[in-house]
């Protein structure tokens, strides 16, 4: 999947989060591929709860929607 303009602001640990709150980690994200159901693929990324998304990282990571997000820019 792609969001090649960028995607609306969202948790990094909770796929529920509507709003930022403390604990949440909400995170900004610009231009992006992501490639879900690969969880070998996913393998030594970094699963960091507050990533930097300048670089490829696991989003969601340890839940069942984990995917790799890759910028693009």
């Amino acid at each position: 999947m792609y969001m090649l303009a960028g995607g609306t602001d969202g948790s990094n640990t909770d796929p529920y989060a509507t709003k930022p709150e403390e604990g949440n980690n909400w995170v900004e994200t610009g231009p992006h591929v992501m490639i879900v159901n690969a969880m070998d693929m996913m393998q030594g990324y970094p699963a960091d709860p507050k990533p930097d998304t300048s670089r490829p990282y696991v989003m969601w990571a340890g839940t069942p929607y984990a995917h790799l997000m890759i910028p693009v820019k």
